[in-house]
Formats: C-alpha cells, sequence, structure tokens
C-alpha cells in the first residue's frame, strides 16, 4: 500500500493513502467516543493525539436498527458507539482550494453509514478535481432520543461537530472551506435541511444538495422516546439509568418500539428523527420556517426526489401484494394517519385517478405509490424549493426517472451509484441496472452535482439548459434515460395537496 505523506490536522497527525492518484483518509475521529457519560450528550471535539494517526481504514458503523434494505443487500455490518468519524478523498494535499463536498448518509436515521462502498468518493474526486467527504452520525435513540431540556438532537450536533472539524482542517487536504457543499439522501437529505433551520450551523456550508428529503413532521419525538423507555422499564426521564443500559438491548428495545408503532397504524414516517426543541436550543422552529424567513438566504440549493419513491418501501410489504380497489381509501387513510391527513384520503384517491386517467391502466398500487411519494418526499421537497426561491435564485429541482430492473420504477435511493459513480460495486446491477446508457447517466449526473458544489448551478454543456425553479415555471429536470426538462410536472397532483398539507 503507498502511503500519503503525513499530515498534521488540528487534532494531529495523520496518514492515509494513494489509490489511482487520489489521496484517502478513513476512520478520522472528529469527536470524543460517545459512550458512558457522554451517551446522549452534545458531541465533544477530538482531543489532540499524540502518535500518526492510522488513516487507512474505515471505521465503524454507528449502532444500527433493523432495515430490509440490509437484508436485501445481506450486509454485514460493524458496530459501534464509537463512530464519530469522517473520510476524505482528494487528488491532492496542496493548496489549490477545491470545491469540497460532504455526503450525509440516508437509512431514516436508524441505519446507513458514510463507511458505505456505495459512497466511496473516488470517482466524484476524480472526475471533478474535489474534495469528497463522508460523515458518520449517530442513528436512532443514540442520536435522536428526546427528552427536553435534558437530550435533543445529538446526531444532527454531531453532523455539526464533524463540518466544524471540516471547516478547520479541509484546506491542509486541498479543499476550499469557503467553498462547501452539503448533500444527502433520504434522512440525509432531510439532515441537509434540517442544518439549514439550526442556528449553529450558520456559516458551515455556502450550498446544499437535497436527494429525496422526506417530510420533517413538526412535533418532537417524544411518544418513540417515552415507549422506548416503558420498553426498558425506565422512567421517562432517567436518562441516567439508559446510559447504563448495553447498547445491543437499547437497540432491541427500539426495533421493537418502532415495529409495534407499524403495527398499530400509529407509525410516524420516522419515529427517531430531528425533533423541534422545545427548549429553543438546537432546533427552536421547524426548517421550512426558518427558510421561509431567510434564514439561508445566501445558501444555493439544488433539490429533487425519484418519481416513484414509494415503491421501495410498497415492495417489502407483503400486505399490499395483491392491493383491491376496496382497501385503498383505508390504506391511504393509513398511511397519512401520522400527518393527521386520513380524512383527505377519498378526495386525494379521486385527484390522483382523474390525473392519470389518461395512462396505461392503473391498479390500486399505482395510484397508491404516487400518493405516498408525493406526501413523503415530493411536496415537501416542493415546498423547501419554493421557499428558497424567494430569498435566493440559485435554486433547482430535478426528478430521477431512471427504472430499478428489481422493482421495475424509479423507487427511492435509485439514483445513490449514479452520483457516485459506484455503478460497478459487486451485485449492484441487480438492484440499480448496468450498461451504457447506465455509464452514461452516471457522468452526466456527477458532471451536474459536481458544478453545482463548483458554481452554485448544475448545468453542464452535456444536459438540456437547467432553468432556476420558482413558482411561475416550476422548471424540473427530468433525469434518467435522457435529460428532460419540464415545466410544472404531475401539477394535478401537486396542486391536490395545497388546500391542507403545510410541510
Amino acid at each position: 500500500m503507498e502511503k500519503t505523506k503525513i499530515i498534521e490536522t488540528k487534532s494531529g497527525k495523520l496518514q492515509g493513502y494513494v489509490d489511482k492518484g487520489i489521496q484517502i483518509f478513513k476512520g478520522i475521529p472528529f469527536a470524543e467516543p460517545p459512550i458512558d457519560g457522554l451517551r446522549f450528550k452534545p458531541p465533544v471535539k477530538k482531543r489532540p493525539w499524540k502518535d500518526v494517526f492510522d488513516a487507512t481504514e474505515y471505521g465503524s458503523y454507528a449502532f444500527q436498527g433493523f432495515s430490509p434494505l440490509q437484508e436485501l443487500f445481506k450486509e454485514e455490518l460493524q458496530e459501534s458507539e464509537d463512530c464519530l468519524t469522517l473520510n476524505i478523498w482528494t487528488p491532492a494535499t496542496d493548496d489549490k482550494k477545491r470545491p469540497v463536498m460532504v455526503w450525509i448518509h440516508g437509512g431514516a436515521f436508524i441505519t446507513g453509514g458514510g463507511v458505505s462502498p456505495i459512497y466511496e468518493g473516488s470517482s466524484l474526486t476524480t472526475r471533478g478535481d474535489v474534495v469528497v467527504v463522508t460523515i458518520n452520525y449517530r442513528l436512532g435513540a443514540f442520536g435522536f432520543l428526546y427528552i427536553p431540556g435534558v437530550t435533543a438532537n445529538a446526531g444532527m450536533l454531531d453532523q455539526i461537530t464533524a463540518l466544524e472539524w471540516i471547516q478547520e482542517n479541509i484546506e491542509i487536504f486541498g479543499g476550499d472551506p469557503n467553498n462547501l457543499t452539503i448533500f444527502g439522501e433520504s434522512a440525509g437529505g432531510c439532515s441537509v435541511i434540517t442544518l439549514f433551520g439550526m442556528p449553529a450551523a450558520k456559516g458551515l456550508f455556502q450550498k446544499g444538495i437535497a436527494q429525496s428529503a422526506p417530510v420533517l413532521q413538526p412535533n418532537p419525538t417524544i411518544n418513540s422516546t417515552n415507549n422506548l423507555m416503558k420498553k426498558l422499564g425506565l422512567k421517562a426521564r432517567d436518562i441516567e439509568t439508559l446510559r447504563k443500559v448495553k447498547a445491543e438491548d437499547i437497540i432491541e428495545a427500539q426495533n421493537k418500539v418502532l415495529a409495534e408503532a407499524v403495527e398499530a397504524g400509529e407509525s410516524e414516517l420516522m419515529g427517531f428523527r430531528p425533533s423541534i426543541d422545545t427548549e429553543g436550543k438546537t432546533l427552536p422552529i421547524h426548517p421550512l420556517e426558518a427558510i421561509k424567513t431567510g434564514s439561508v438566504k445566501n445558501t444555493d440549493l439544488l433539490i429533487g426526489c425519484t418519481e416513484e419513491e414509494a415503491k421501495l418501501f410498497t415492495f417489502f410489504d407483503s400486505n399490499l401484494k395483491n392491493l383491491k380497489a376496496d382497501r385503498l381509501e383505508s390504506t391511504v387513510a393509513k398511511s397519512l394517519k401520522s400527518l393527521n391527513l386520513s380524512k383527505e384520503s377519498k378526495t386525494l384517491i379521486q385527484k390522483y385517478e382523474d390525473a392519470r386517467k389518461d395512462l396505461l391502466p392503473t391498479k390500486p398500487i399505482d395510484i397508491l405509490n404516487a400518493i405516498q411519494t408525493d406526501y413523503m418526499f415530493r411536496i415537501s421537497d416542493i415546498h423547501v424549493a419554493e421557499a428558497q426561491s424567494k430569498h435566493n435564485s440559485n435554486v433547482f429541482f430535478y426528478i430521477f426517472t431512471w427504472a430499478s430492473p428489481l422493482l421495475n420504477g424509479a423507487c427511492h435511493a435509485v439514483e445513490l451509484p449514479f452520483v457516485f459513480g459506484t455503478l460497478d460495486l459487486p451485485g449492484m446491477e441487480i438492484f440499480f441496472g448496468k450498461g451504457p446508457e447506465a455509464e452514461k447517466l452516471s457522468e452526466k449526473t456527477m458532471d451536474a452535482w459536481i458544478a453545482f458544489a463548483r458554481t452554485g448551478n448544475p448545468s453542464h454543456d452535456n444536459i438540456p439548459e437547467w432553468p432556476v425553479y420558482n413558482k411561475e415555471t416550476r422548471a424540473t429536470l427530468m433525469i434518467g434515460k435522457e435529460f428532460k426538462l419540464v415545466n410544472a410536472p404531475f401539477e394535478k397532483e401537486r396542486v391536490a395537496w395545497e388546500d391542507f398539507y403545510k410541510y
């Protein structure tokens, strides 16, 4: 293994390795391990180390909750509470000051990690002459337990601490701390939008890319927290005893709490997630409300979703395999319960059926997928784009249309290896596809993300001109086998939510 030269950061010296001309540094700790007395507390910045840190291997994943996707991809993960690390890919450790792209992983705030092979940064770095960073943060109850005045949004504070470390050190790795783009998908996209609304994150980034950012519900995660404490036989605010419970036992209780909520039809979109902090310290108001006030008016935004997000979730639900018309309304109502919109189910179904009457014969599952795609992702992403476009002209919207061969649709997460250029990982073709068309799509997508990180505009020579998003035209780039500009796609469906869906 060819080693890099020894790099001296403000945390201490470290040494990575070189692969195909890219300098790679893995597993760099940006905070003290959040264990024992630091469990559930805000992160503590990493104290300087004395020896040269060996940055040639990834750190551990954060402790993971259950995910059917993990079953699908058969990943065996090394998990630990000592997980607050980051990874860097750079063309050179010089003074060139390249754009910096910081990836925040998804996984419903209960799974995933910046150490996942699908997020390997070499292709983006090589193609765009940019510095790529991926980060870990605490997940599930460890990161998003909410007890007012005691603990709130620890996982989001992890992300902020990582960004602070990057700001302080990235210039040593050939990056420009004044041209930093945060980007993420699913819970990572939600994190991007949440960071827009967190006072402590102000000034730590200049651009944001939010991929399939789910709605952040306005109510805090008190129910999930209380149910977890009951499951473990603890009083609601007894965090000191909870600090002594084995991590595996907390995960087991967390999995049961979330599964029971789903079974009872009381599931929130994400049982452990960022919470609006009633104490007003970490996230004082809903991020969308903060964006509306111009809190991040100088931050450029690229935002969008996949065309059929919900297919990933309905695919794993055996109860929906043969959904009949007589069950559609009750199924939609159950889906909307967590947003207190159940009473709108019949009206929505009628409007969606009308909007799609000229398409191929539409099955009940198609209507369900369309409604879930919109309420979980597209509509809230549109609301964010609308709010930011009032303060910043560099707002761009997309819909990713490449179909997963496994799910026969442009489902949630299908864009990930196209953004990172990691289509050649073993087994990827089953879910994401392969071949010349896929490679070309990946190249064009990477170039768009890189262009945005560099200039605040994702346009480049190999795609159609990409206009800014506003309420007048709703210009949207459809990204798939072809790149096609469409004004106000699926407009009837969007209008169907206007009178009652705020977020």
